[in-house]
């Protein structure tokens, strides 16, 4: 019979929270440490732990390890896109965590990207039914920054239309909802052919009247980034 994990989660913040909820769901046992807490309750955690989530600050991650978790034989897991670590394996879930949690099926349909060199799934995150893909060391950096630039950034692009409806154009920010849902539908049902406006058309009489537009906005350079983007793209083809 496999013997049943007992996780230990170290942090409390967004990230924590949604994987707490999640094992609550899976009815997996867990423990919570958070710097708040004294340290010989970690101590005391530890003695139990035969998985730490280490969900704090990349840039904390490796210091934490070699401070405050050398008495554990414990398997040590982060959850970093972009951390490459000898002191514990990553498992990145692709996903975007807000303030409120999800639904049981969200979180079993989360992937997570895993490093090459881990255990298995089975052993690394015992327990979760989730789909998981190896990706080599050498390339997180690259395949985090591209979560970045599609999930993060675009959100600015977002955020800013909403924002300029509301305070420039006096209208609710909702208004352009129907059309960023039609939008991400296209680009699930065919990610080739969702890139719609003048850039595909090569109307370049519209670039030039946006970019005058946006004279005196940061969101010019931006535009102007994408132009340039597009057309590299356009003569690798």
């Amino acid at each position: 019979m496999r013997q049943v994990p007992q996780y230990l989660l170290i942090g409390n913040g967004r990230v924590s929270r949604h994987i707490q909820h999640y094992f609550t769901l899976l009815n997996l046992p867990f423990t919570v440490w958070q710097r708040s807490e004294p340290h010989a309750a970690l101590m005391q955690k530890l003695k139990d732990a035969t998985h730490i989530l280490i969900l704090i600050n990349d840039q904390q991650i490796e210091n934490f390890i070699t401070t405050h978790l050398s008495p554990t034989e414990a398997l040590l897991i982060h959850f970093s896109g972009s951390l490459v670590s000898t002191k514990a394996h990553g498992a990145h879930p692709l996903m975007t965590f807000n303030d409120a949690l999800y639904s049981f099926d969200h979180y079993q349909r989360i992937p997570f990207i895993i490093d090459h060199d881990s255990p298995s799934f089975e052993n690394l995150l015992p327990g979760l039914p989730n789909v998981h893909m190896r990706l080599d060391k050498s390339l997180k950096a690259k395949y985090h920054a591209l979560c970045v630039l599609s999930g993060n950034f675009s959100c600015l692009l977002w955020q800013k239309l909403f924002t300029n409806l509301e305070q420039e154009f006096g209208m609710p920010a909702d208004i352009a909802q129907l059309y960023l849902q039609q939008q991400t539908q296209n680009l699930i049902t065919n990610p080739k052919t969702a890139l719609t406006g003048p850039l595909v058309r090569g109307d370049t009489l519209t670039i030039k009247k946006n970019l005058a537009a946006l004279e005196g906005d940061p969101f010019k350079e931006v535009y102007e980034s994408f132009v340039k983007c597009y057309a590299t793209l356009v003569e690798k083809k």
